[in-house]
């Protein structure tokens, strides 16, 4: 039988070994719980990281500019059509024309028109039909009698069909310029005319004018006016572009250009094609 003193050391012992299994039972929490804090820790970390590089990622996303595609460039376009121009004094009409030889041949045979006897007044419907859409336009003998003329010579001898527009301008300038078969912007009709100005002549949304390379210098090239147009009275309004045309216009624009004109005369042509497939000339 255990004496007093063995039952007193074996309840020490068993105590002592109780309080060990205490301690190692703490200290294993003590572990635990430091490896739980240092992963929550570094989960947080983590996703502070993770949403700081995707912050700068949408910041770099909202700050970097579009890709440039067809239908999604940024144009400030005026709504506002400008008034339409007026001669200060009226022509007396009949007038006579004069289309000489140009210096260069012609980028698609014609005949030059009939000078004779050509109407001072009233105006001459037009639509030209393109692979963007129709623009009609409006043609006004009393502002440029010799040019309204030859446009509609040239078109009912078929002369813009099937020719595109080759260059486009989108900024300071805003028009797209047409009347070149040759596509390369120095292509005519064989012949040249006298320029039709004055200098209340202004331009903006909605003109139609003939392009030149210096004065007296007309021939088959003319823009359409679809925004800004800070010009000089240089050339020659014989007309205006109806709503529908200018839709077609903005489209057009809207698109961009290739550039290839740049930095002088500017824009280029246009990336959205516009070819002439047939011209039909009213009263």
């Amino acid at each position: 039988m255990a004496t007093n003193q063995q039952r007193r050391e074996a309840a020490k012992r068993k105590l002592e070994r109780q309080l060990a299994r205490r301690a190692e039972r703490a200290k294993r929490r003590r572990i635990i719980g430091v490896g739980v804090t240092v992963g929550v820790v570094v989960v947080v970390a983590g996703l502070v990281v993770l949403f700081a590089t995707r912050g700068n990622d949408d910041a770099a996303a909202d700050n970097a500019s579009p890709p440039s595609s067809a239908g999604e460039q940024e144009l400030q376009i005026p709504t506002e059509r400008i008034d339409v121009p007026e001669r200060p004094e009226p022509l007396a009409g009949p007038v006579n024309c004069e289309y000489p030889a140009s210096d260069q041949p012609a980028a698609k045979e014609v005949e030059p028109p009939d000078g004779a006897n050509v109407p001072a007044e009233g105006t001459v419907d037009v639509t030209l039909q393109s692979t963007a859409g129709d623009i009609p336009l409006t043609l006004d003998r009393a502002l440029a009698p010799c040019t309204v003329n030859s446009f509609v010579s040239l078109a009912e001898q078929g002369y813009y069909t099937d020719t595109a527009c080759h260059r486009l301008g989108t900024t300071g300038l805003q028009m797209l310029q047409c009347g070149d078969p040759s596509g390369t912007g120095s292509g005519g009709p064989g012949y040249q005319f006298a320029d039709e100005v004055f200098p209340e002549l202004k331009y903006g949304r909605g003109v139609l004018a003939m392009a030149n390379s210096g004065p007296d210098t007309n021939g088959s090239q003319f823009f359409m006016v679809y925004g800004d147009a800070p010009l000089d009275p240089s050339y020659t309004v014989f007309g205006t572009i109806s709503d529908e045309g200018l839709s077609v216009l903005d489209k057009v624009a809207r698109a961009g250009d290739d550039g290839s004109f740049d930095p002088s005369p500017g824009g280029g042509k246009p990336n959205m094609e516009i070819k002439f497939t047939g011209v039909t000339v009213g009263a």
